[in-house]
Parts: structure tokens; sequence; C-alpha cells
């Protein structure tokens, strides 16, 4: 499949991925407030991408032949379990990709770990969960889908739905938020920004904002100018991006061990899941008649 489907594109179709996200977003990223929720949410979107890529035509373009077998006597669970371990390797690469392309991009990655000895390890981790999350997510609807066509067709849609459900990047309705816990990127998010030490790092949206009005005029004087140079020259500047921070703190991305695991433990349990039901629907494939 590596060699011969033209699995192996996956790979460098990564690096780009992970060199356009770097390029757009790494700036800030693991640095600012703002920048590691914007970074995180698309990294963890750079891993779903991959993930659905991987495998959304996998049990599709061999239905015939996985048919023909299992009335042959091939086991179903056997079949996923191939197809889990090679979907395992592929994910493994992707993530040790991102890795490499930030880190020769010189995107700032986290000096700080919870789980591990090594930062890069849980970052890597993470990456590999939300990543095979949607792989297994994508062979769900490869194993439903009749045709490839058709799965391609089907993965646009989940695909955004994994977009506007990731939690805190989109405003959502309260009573959207529950759908949230469905969805990778909420917990790929989650586990990221929490890894990054997001509570602990500057918010700059409001300075900058409130910058840009610094030559606005009130009585023929310029009040904000005068203030913030009054800031500059105290050297108050990082001691106000402190305090607007502290104000804009998000509990669920506290820097805890209970933070990370509980996302990973969503994103493992989504895996199973979605493992579970399709092999359930490929037990069935004799009966299918389409």
């Amino acid at each position: 499949m590596f060699l011969f489907q033209n699995d192996w594109k996956v790979l460098p179709i990564s690096a780009v991925i992970a060199g356009l996200v770097a390029f757009s977003v790494g700036q800030n990223l693991f640095k600012t407030m703002e920048g590691t929720l914007m970074g995180s949410f698309a990294v963890a979107c750079i891993c779903v991408w991959n993930g659905f890529f991987n495998s959304i035509q996998v049990i599709c373009r061999e239905r015939a032949i996985v048919k023909r077998d299992h009335r042959s006597g091939l086991h179903i669970s056997s079949y996923m379990v191939a197809h889990m371990i090679y979907q395992a390797v592929l994910c493994v690469v992707q993530s040790g990709i991102i890795i490499f392309v930030f880190m020769r991009m010189n995107v700032k990655m986290p000096d700080k770990s919870l789980i591990t000895d090594w930062p890069l390890v849980d970052i890597g981790i993470t990456l590999f969960l939300i990543t095979y999350c949607a792989d297994m997510l994508a062979l769900l609807i490869s194993a439903v889908a009749r045709t490839t066509t058709s799965a391609m067709t089907i993965m646009p849609f989940i695909l955004i739905v994994q977009l506007l459900f990731s939690g805190s990047f989109f405003s959502l309705p309260e009573q959207a938020m529950p759908f949230t816990n469905l969805t990778a990127t909420k917990w790929g998010l989650t586990a990221l920004c929490a890894q990054g030490d997001y509570n602990s790092l500057p918010m700059v949206s409001v300075w900058n904002n409130a910058l840009k009005m610094k030559n606005v005029e009130i009585n023929n004087e310029k009040p904000l100018l005068d203030l913030f140079k009054y800031v500059e020259n105290n050297n108050m500047r990082d001691d106000i991006l402190m305090m607007t921070a502290k104000e804009n703190q998000i509990e669920d991305y506290a820097f805890s061990r209970e933070v990370i695991y509980n996302a990973w433990k969503w994103l493992i349990m989504w895996t199973i899941i979605y493992v579970f039901v399709a092999t359930l629907l490929l037990e069935f494939i004799d009966k299918d008649n389409r």
C-alpha cells in the first residue's frame, strides 16, 4: 500500500502543510496567548487533515476484496488490526515530521514537560493521538462508504465539523458546546495549549489594538500617546501584558497533568469507538448488496 497505492505521498504533503503553518502562525506559537491559541488550532487541524487523508479511501477501494476474503474465512478483527498498525506507523512518522519542520523553521517549542522528561515527546504524543483519532474516524467513513468518491464527498463535511466544533477557537452558542467533546480538534487544542503553558503567557491583542488609537486627538491633545510614552519609558509594558493575560486565563488550559491526561483520554476513547464501530459494520459486509 505504501509503495503501490502511493501512500508515501502523505509524508511530503505533511511536511509541506507543516511548513505553511509554521510560516504563517509559527512566529507567536507558545510565545503569546493569542499566538498559542491560533497556532495550536492550526497544528490540530494539520493532524486531523493528515489523519483523514491517510485512510479515507483505504477500505472502500478494496471493499470487493474484503467481501470475498471474508466469505473465505477472513477475520475482520485481524483485517482491522493490520490497518491499525499500518496507520499507526504513518501517524508516528507524520507527527515526527511536524516537529522536525517546526524546529527547522525556528518555531519556539515548549521547554517544560508534564508527563515525560522531554517536552518534545509530550508534544509528539499529543500530535500522534490527534492524528490517529482522525485516522480511525476516516477509516470508519471508509468502511461505511461504498466508493472512494463517496468517501471523499463525506470527508469535507466531517472536516468542517471538526474545525467549527474545536471548542475555544470559534464562538459557539452555549447549547452547542457539548458537541465539541465529539471532536479530536477540541481535545488536541486543549492538550497543546496546556502543554504550551497558555495561562502563563502574555496577552498582546489588547495592547496592540489600543496602540492603533495612540494618535487620537481629544481637545487638541493626544492623551493615549502620552500614556504609551509613559508606559514605555518606565518599562511597564510587559507588566501590563501580563495583567491583561491574567484576566483572560482559561481554566481548561491549565498547565497540569490532569488536563493533559483528560485530553488524551478523550482522544483514545474516540479512537477505540471508531475502530469498534468500523469493525462491527464490516462484520456484516456479506449482507451489503450495494
